[in-house]
């Protein structure tokens, strides 16, 4: 395992030798200690499976629906859930990088010690998502997506482009939003109580605020 730190945020993460693993295109009901690349498998219905321990890469994976089950000690790269359905997992000790999950809808999803990198959520929803050790998102895409009922607090949202991503009934607090592009979020200011930000986000904030409170701003 190695860790890595963004933040205050420090994420445990596997450290996997491909030499180690044993190469594989079938899931399945599950995986352990394997090698997968380029693998078709949209559309696929998985039911309690779980991969572990494993480094998957160019995975298509679009269109599938995975309920319960777990990714445990796995790197994901370049995989893509467009549109996939993800309910009642447990995903920890993961590092998904560069991975696509346009559309796709996560719900009842609990994370610990997971770093998604350079991923896109755009149009993706999350519902009871939550947060049970540390996680961090780093130059992710999660315009127009939707957030609700998530219970996030203290995770790491650097860097991320957050226009048109709408936030209801959602626990961020401690949450670290430096570096995020905040002008367009749809939130509450409450979804906000706790966060992070950086001088220069104050001007979005303030954006926020006044578009929260219907205020109306006229010359003297």
């Amino acid at each position: 395992m190695r860790t890595t730190t963004i933040g205050d945020v420090k994420v445990l993460l596997p450290d996997l030798e491909p030499d180690d693993l044993d190469t594989t295109t079938n899931l399945a009901d599950g995986l352990t200690e394997a090698l997968v690349g380029g693998a078709a498998w949209r559309g696929a219905h998985l039911e309690d499976a779980s991969i572990r321990s494993s480094l998957i890469t160019g995975v298509d994976l679009s269109e599938s629906t995975w309920e319960g089950g777990s990714l445990y000690g796995c790197e994901i790269i370049r995989t893509d859930f467009s549109g996939a359905t993800l309910i009642g997992m447990t995903i920890e000790r993961c590092a998904i990088t560069g991975s696509r999950f346009t559309g796709t809808r996560l719900t009842d999803i609990r994370l610990k010690d997971v770093l998604f990198d350079g991923c896109r959520f755009d149009y993706a929803t999350f519902h009871r998502v939550t947060a049970a050790g540390s996680v961090a998102f780093t130059d992710c895409t999660l315009t127009n997506g939707a957030w609700s009922s998530c219970r996030l607090p203290r995770i790491a949202l650097r860097s991320c482009e957050l226009t048109g991503l709408e936030l209801n009934s959602c626990q961020l607090d401690g949450t670290d939003l430096r570096g995020s592009r905040l002008q367009g979020l749809k939130t509450p200011l409450d979804n906000l109580r706790g966060v992070t930000l950086s001088e220069d986000q104050l001007p979005d904030l303030t954006q926020l605020a006044v578009a929260a409170l219907d205020l109306t701003i006229g010359n003297d």
